[in-house]
């Protein structure tokens, strides 16, 4: 059921937003050139890497001269980029991930190796019963997640040690109470977010 919720679901959202993938990539060549996607692996169900996309927020090659973890006025961050992360926008080409198959809907968010390998056996656990997914209760929680670590020397450490295992906790819940139903008021409650963020 989850599964055949996932592929309508994803494919309605692509026909919808079809004419701002369009804008989007426009907008992103003109303000810093190609590539218009990201992608980087991330780790996803039964613990296996996969490629996730999203349009491209950062420079080019941002994630290798500073720290995988963004804080709000990360000066690796585009003009254009700004206002997709502000929006969520960057994460539209994830339903062609949720398409074929490699993520959910809902579900917890897909954490690179680098930082998921600090908690194995919790993220082994999490992805034995659930894929990642576009969004979960811990995205609607620490949706300012990116101004919280800002000016923030360690920001870094203190993502690991701090908020990941708070974000663990959220994503053992779901993983042990998933339902339809469930992912339903995620869903809404995310819309709610990211149109009213107050």
């Amino acid at each position: 059921m989850k599964r055949f919720f996932d592929i309508i679901f994803s494919l309605f959202a692509i026909l919808i937003f079809s004419p701002l993938f369009i804008i989007i990539s426009i907008a992103i060549v003109i303000d810093s050139g190609f590539p218009i996607f990201y992608k980087q692996k991330r780790m996803g169900k039964n613990y296996k890497e996969f490629y996730l996309y999203k349009f491209r927020s950062m420079i080019k090659d941002a994630d290798k001269i500073g720290s995988l973890v963004t804080t709000k006025n990360d000066k690796r961050i585009t003009k254009v980029g700004k206002f997709l992360r502000k929006t969520k926008l960057d994460e539209l080409p994830q339903f062609f991930n949720v398409l074929i198959g490699d993520m959910s809907i809902v579900g917890p968010r897909p954490e690179v190796a680098k930082y998921a390998n600090h908690y194995k056996e919790d993220f082994e656990y999490i992805l034995s019963k659930v894929k990642p997914g576009i969004t979960d209760e811990a995205s609607i929680q620490y949706r300012n997640e990116e101004k919280l670590l800002d000016n923030i020397d360690n920001h870094e450490q203190i993502y690991i040690t701090e908020l990941l295992p708070k974000k663990l906790r959220l994503a053992k819940e779901y993983a042990d109470n998933h339902n339809i139903l469930n992912d339903l008021i995620i869903i809404c409650k995310t819309v709610i977010v990211v149109l009213f963020k107050h």
